[in-house]
């Protein structure tokens, strides 16, 4: 049987976080394959249904390289952003689901050695949580 790899869904920002995670590519960094990233505009526009959504359904977890300090649209980022965190762990804990599945750090556009740090230590601490993450139709 081969070792659970933990699928880990990232919500980075174009103008922001996208930098640090592409210069952590370019710079060769590992971290592990099972990483998916996918752009926003702004870290605190993220929903919390599609961070639940996530870990529902097919992710083991959810993390978001928030834009802090750095945020060009609106000066409390970093507090929106960790409100969005807080309601979606909510949501987990309601249904059952553990927290520790969702993470928030500033990811900056010259943070690879900091991404690359966060992918390994959340991917290990995923697997130690086991997974799949409950997900519809799968009993409990």
């Amino acid at each position: 049987m081969s070792e659970f790899k933990p699928r880990i869904l990232v919500f980075s920002t174009d103008n922001v976080s996208d930098s640090g995670i592409d210069l952590a590519g370019r710079n060769k960094m590992h971290y592990p394959a099972s990483v998916f990233v996918v752009t926003l505009p702004c870290s605190s526009a993220i929903k919390p249904r599609w961070i639940t959504h996530a870990i529902t359904h097919g992710f083991d977890g959810v993390f978001i390289a928030a834009d802090g300090s750095d945020c060009s649209y609106i000066p409390d980022c970093t507090r929106r952003t960790a409100d969005v965190v807080a309601v979606a762990q909510g949501w987990l804990k309601e249904k059952a689901i553990e927290p520790a599945r969702i993470k928030m750090a500033a990811i900056c556009s010259v943070c690879d050695e900091s991404f690359q740090k966060h992918m390994v230590t959340f991917s290990e601490a995923l697997r130690k949580l086991g997974g799949p993450a409950r997900r519809p139709g799968q009993g409990g």
